[in-house]
């Protein structure tokens, strides 16, 4: 796809790989769009030239709230990157509606907005949807589990998706991050990717029309559950 003059909107858009995907998109010459809940964030991106709507997508009627802002507006590129994670024990002390909140935003949002937006991406001579997965996505880490039930369901609803719109002017991307230096991701592990060389990549790939992107040590996870699932689902429990 070639990027200048789309119209682009990116979930998640005030910080880390949003921002910095928002950011590589108008560099390109899209107008791009991003929505978040942080006014002070959004501010901000409003003084880089970013389109920016404060909009809650934990919910129906925050996404259903988003696309009525965006008007009759045509759209080329929808970016689902917005998303929570958490870190738990199962067990009776979980919190339920976290869990909700993390499932909505996480699987949910991206499957509404889709549905909301499917019939104006098609009536664009291209468009495309990114959905930003994980590298969890293909094993699970064990303290976890509600997160890598999202992006595994995420990545599944992505590749029938992906089937259903063969044919047709949709292109339909999943991005597979590693562990980014982001405030998500603040003080677990090392070794993190920049925010911005992970949402280089998939600027990228939105450009080549790339169906899948591995980022990062994510390449590394794709090849060892390749030759041996089972081995990936050890090491990433641990991890």
């Amino acid at each position: 796809m070639q990027i200048a003059d789309k119209t682009a909107l990116v979930t998640g858009g005030t910080d880390g790989i949003g921002l910095w995907t928002a950011r590589l998109l108008k560099a390109k010459g899209a107008s791009v769009i991003i929505c978040g809940r942080n006014e002070t964030r959004l501010a901000a991106a409003r003084e880089e030239g970013l389109e920016a709507i404060r909009v809650d997508l934990s919910s129906a009627e925050g996404c259903r709230a988003l696309v009525e802002a965006l008007g009759n507006r045509p759209l080329d590129i929808l970016v689902n990157n917005a998303g929570a994670s958490e870190v738990s024990e199962i067990g009776a002390n979980v919190d339920l509606d976290s869990i909700d909140h993390t499932f909505f935003l996480n699987l949910h949002a991206p499957v509404h907005l889709i549905l909301l937006l499917l019939d104006r991406l098609r009536a664009r001579p291209a468009a495309t949807i990114v959905n930003v997965t994980s590298g969890l996505a293909i094993a699970p880490r064990g303290n976890g589990p509600f997160y890598c039930a999202t992006k595994a369901g995420l990545r599944s609803f992505t590749q029938a998706l992906r089937y259903q719109m063969r044919g047709s002017s949709v292109t339909v991307i999943e991005a597979l991050p590693p562990l980014v230096d982001t405030a998500m991701t603040a003080g677990r592990g090392g070794n993190k990717m920049s925010a911005e060389d992970c949402a280089r990549a998939i600027v990228t790939a939105i450009g080549r029309g790339q169906e899948e992107v591995c980022i990062g040590q994510t390449k590394m996870l794709k090849l060892v559950h390749s030759m041996s699932p089972a081995l990936a689902r050890r090491i990433m429990l641990r991890f």
